[in-house]
């Protein structure tokens, strides 16, 4: 949440902070501003709503003079969305300005401390505390004021700082918040994601929490927290620059949609030989795995359903007992942990702060931690015990699409890893799902070839005030993603439940013209789910419906039948999810809505 960007170097730095917090605003669009040194002179200039209104207002940022500056896109926390809440935030007498992506849980102490030593506060936000505090603590030495200031925040930080103090020089520090630096020839970058460097360099460096950055001309140097000096390696960007561009879709949703079957493949191909499941990084023995009593899968949001789902194909697969945990409740029930239990967190940025919490809480108490995670280097891949990457590439829409398909095709590798390693399913049933499962990608193509039907049927529903999911089994686990993916982007009130509990009190809710989704992809369940879509149907439902190929008997109780093609009931998550992302993306265009950036979210929740 919240974009930042920084630039030193002997080009104009404004034009360039707009160019990166373009990269960057899917972290947040509420308002952006930017602070620029010239000289020993730092302006500013800042705007409430979308990042084109800061462009329009700089000209692009082409009438703001000087070379070194820091930029802020803005997902409010603290204080509305306004001019004088929009980062930059400058110290009493402007001399040192900051920008700030986090939450510091301890401002209003802070605030009134510095009130009692005289400083003015202009805005409702914890960031402005951080400027006046540098301010009060600054000696002549920016680096000791940073040091000093550290240990007085509490909460999660990525500080971008410039100050007429230091004309030529920057500053740069995080703790819980992502924050890269990144290399050019004769210039250097800060910024909280890589796509806003990417068009000028490939080279960065991971920042670990404390560590301080100094930049002046061409040198870049870290120190830690008792100010020595840090010596990094360099990490490389593999992927293009394109994979973060729309390539001609309207919407990075729908190309994203659209790019599953090849991160599908890229996920799953490589790791499987000869029929067979192979997680060469794992560094858990056969040892290990005999031993474990329980799996907690943790995760929020999306990550979160993927969780679900993998709670009914690991027990089913693995016979384990596995718990699926929402990350931001985890931690605070206390949970019950042992050594011998093995906890997987799923988070698409590898920063959210929920997810992190959660998994140092599991470290703490002496458990394994699994990280299925898709940036490399960042903090949830750098402190958990093992990694798979799902290697998806950028994900830019606020919306999770691939990043899902990705993480759910994990769980199936780890679940028929653990599984053969367990021996709990035969080796015939294991090739059996592994060749279905390298079957995914065509089959999810499939799907993407014609979305006729979907397109119809939003553009015939998208004034519904609510929506129903219903599924039972893995239809239910999907029922909670589609309802997801369509309140996030469409606004549309929508809920999603177990099938099984409408007659137990839900069912009152059903009357003439509601829509119910109806998902009935599992065969040991279809009838079941007949008899649930007779019972809001003979209420007034309008039901639409997924079922698999082949499964005809639905299309007499259903309104609208989409099937999906045919597959092992186990894996068909990964082909139900992709009519319901398209269904929910075509409801949102109908409705206008902006899909990429829907109100009130951003893309990587790094605070609590």
């Amino acid at each position: 949440m919240c974009g930042i960007v920084g630039y030193i170097g002997p080009g104009q730095a404004a034009p360039i902070l707009i160019q990166g917090l373009q990269k960057l605003e899917y972290r947040g669009y509420d308002s952006a501003g930017v602070a620029v040194l010239d000289g020993d002179l730092i302006t500013i200039k800042k705007a409430k709503g979308r990042l084109s209104v800061l462009s329009q207002k700089t000209d692009g940022g082409r009438n703001l003079s000087g070379n070194i500056g820091i930029g802020h896109t803005r997902w409010a926390t603290h204080g509305a969305p306004s001019d004088e809440n929009s980062h930059p935030h400058v110290s009493q007498g402007g001399h040192i300005a900051v920008v700030h992506n986090g939450i510091i849980e301890n401002y209003k102490k802070l605030k009134e401390s510095l009130m009692a030593k005289g400083y003015a506060f202009l805005s409702d936000t914890d960031t402005e505390v951080i400027s006046h505090l540098l301010d009060y603590y600054y000696c002549g030495n920016m680096i000791d004021a940073l040091v000093k200031a550290i240990n007085r925040l509490e909460g999660s930080y990525a500080l971008g700082v410039i100050s007429s103090y230091h004309p030529g020089e920057m500053f740069a520090v995080r703790k819980d918040s992502p924050l890269i630096v990144g290399l050019g020839e004769d210039r250097n970058y800060i910024a909280s994601d890589i796509p806003a460097v990417l068009e000028h360099t490939r080279k960065v460096y991971l920042l670990e929490d404390k560590e301080i950055v100094w930049f002046k001309g061409n040198e870049v140097k870290i120190f830690d927290i008792d100010k020595q000096e840090v010596q990094k390696d360099i990490f490389h960007v593999t992927w293009d620059a394109g994979a973060a561009e729309k390539g001609g879709f309207e919407h990075f949703m729908l190309k994203e949609i659209y790019e599953q079957p090849s991160v599908i493949r890229d996920t799953i191909s490589p790791r499987i030989r000869d029929g067979k499941v192979y997680l060469d990084d794992l560094k858990m023995t056969d040892e290990d795995i005999a031993k474990l009593s329980r799996i907690y899968v943790v995760g929020c949001g999306s990550a979160y359903h993927v969780g679900v789902v993998g709670k009914y194909v690991i027990e089913d697969m693995v016979r384990i007992s596995v718990s699926a945990e929402l990350a931001s409740e985890f931690r605070y029930r206390k949970p019950i942990l042992t050594p011998d239990d093995l906890v997987v967190v799923i988070s698409q940025s590898g920063e959210t702060a929920d997810t992190l919490a959660a998994m140092r809480e599991a470290k703490r108490l002496g458990c394994r931690v699994l990280a299925i995670v898709n940036v490399v280097g960042s903090s949830v891949a750098r402190e958990a015990d093992d990694v798979i990457y799902t290697w998806a590439g950028p994900e830019i829409a606020v919306a999770t699409t691939k990043a899902y398909s990705a993480q759910l095709q994990v769980l199936y590798l780890l679940s028929l890893y653990l599984a053969d390693k367990k021996a709990t399913i035969t080796e015939a049933e294991h090739k059996k799902i592994v060749a279905e499962l390298l079957s995914i990608p065509d089959k999810v193509s499939a799907i993407l070839k014609d979305v006729t039907l979907l397109q119809e049927y939003a553009a015939s529903h998208y004034n519904a005030k609510d929506v129903f999911f219903l599924g039972r089994g893995l239809d239910y686990c999907l029922a909670l993603e589609g309802s997801l993916k369509l309140k996030e982007i469409s606004y549309i009130h929508s809920e999603a439940y177990a099938a099984g509990e409408l007659k137990h009190g839900t069912i009152s809710l059903i009357e003439e013209g509601t829509i119910v989704t109806a998902l009935a992809t599992q065969r040991e369940l279809f009838e079941k789910m007949l008899s649930n879509i007779k019972e809001v149907s003979s209420r007034g439902a309008v039901v639409f419906a997924v079922a698999m190929a082949g499964d005809t008997d639905i299309a007499s109780e259903a309104d609208t039948v989409y099937y999906i093609p045919k597959t092992l009931p186990v894996l068909a998550p990964a082909l139900t999810i992709v009519p319901l992302q398209i269904f929910a993306y075509y409801m949102a265009v109908n409705k206008a809505c902006d899909v990429d950036k829907p109100r009130n979210l951003a893309k990587s929740v790094t605070v609590e």
